[in-house]
């Protein structure tokens, strides 16, 4: 009989189950064993919102709740589609379905290396322009892969509806988040100056293209190993994805987002990817202001400037 997890089908009950390990531990014993892995050893990651196992040495099993059904099916077919057609590797999947009460899961191979967030301070200056070079070559990649078989399972569908709908509650969510009086009343000007593109061509984004989700190799030049966490992945405009590249992979260090940009074989204007910043799904400005650099003057053209200048 397998562990009876409950249901989780609101944040309330997210946040009561998930991170208990008294509750999740032995359904990830008991999932792992149906899928013919018993005994073998269970490490949980401590990153990442849902609940995720390294197996051994081997593979890696994530867990998704009922509320977040899609993710479990985003990720799949993303990993599926993607496997073997990139320049780093993805996780190859192994398995995905259904567990008890809502639950499902995708059990996926594990890759090697070390976290690009963890590794990054250590890593010589030569090899970090290496590590950006090829990061770059790897989101044009994913970029030009097709991504009509995905079509029925990746959103948002409508580009310029998602994009109207985020611009409708910029000012709030970022309110939300604690974004000081002086920030929030710029937003809505700056979005009415920086027009998005009117018919974008549509790629395969990542949306999270950052350095918690590259591996590099320590002993080997800082090689990068993986690229993985595809559960929000979408179909929209490329430049989308600079969010996550400027943010957290350059990091308005000066030189590496042209770096980037050259290795992938695209610019995009620094005000942009700030009103990208400002509609993306995970938008945090209160955050990212206290993780980057301020710019020169308290101003969001000085901010695209400082963070996606190039």
């Amino acid at each position: 009989m397998p562990i009876m997890l409950p249901p989780v089908d609101t944040d309330e009950e997210w946040d009561a189950v998930v991170p208990d390990e008294a509750l999740m531990r032995p359904a990830a014993e008991d999932l792992s064993a149906r899928l013919g892995l018993a005994g073998a050893p269970l490490t949980r990651y401590g990153e990442g919102s849902q609940p995720v196992y390294a197996v051994g040495e081997r593979h890696v099993l994530k867990l998704f709740p009922g509320a977040a059904a899609d993710d479990g099916a985003t990720e799949a077919r993303v990993l599926g589609h993607v496997q073997g057609r990139l320049p780093v590797p993805t996780p190859e999947l192994h398995d995905f379905g259904a567990y008890v009460n809502g639950w499902s899961y995708v059990l996926m191979s594990r890759l090697p290396g070390e976290g690009l967030h963890l590794a990054w301070p250590r890593i010589p200056a030569a090899d970090q322009d290496r590590v950006v070079t090829r990061a770059g070559e790897t989101l044009a990649a994913l970029h030009a892969l097709g991504h009509a078989p995905l079509a029925d399972v990746l959103g948002p569908g409508d580009w310029r509806e998602f994009t109207a709908r985020q611009r409708a509650g910029a000012v709030a969510r970022q309110r939300a988040r604690g974004l000081p009086e002086s920030w929030a009343e710029q937003i809505p000007a700056f979005l009415d100056a920086v027009p998005l593109p009117a018919a974008p061509g549509p790629a395969l984004l990542h949306t999270e293209f950052m350095r918690q989700h590259l591996l590099v190799d320590p002993g080997d030049g800082h090689r990068l190993t993986g690229l993985f966490d595809f559960e929000p992945a979408m179909i929209g405009d490329p430049a989308y994805d600079f969010v996550g590249v400027g943010l957290f992979v350059t990091r308005a260090e000066p030189g590496l987002l042209a770096r980037f940009m050259a290795a992938y074989g695209r610019t995009f204007e620094p005000r942009l990817l700030l009103a990208y910043t400002l509609l993306h799904v995970y938008s945090n400005l209160p955050w990212y202001l206290r993780e980057l650099p301020a710019p020169p003057e308290p101003t969001l053209d000085a901010l695209a400037e400082a963070w996606f200048g190039h």
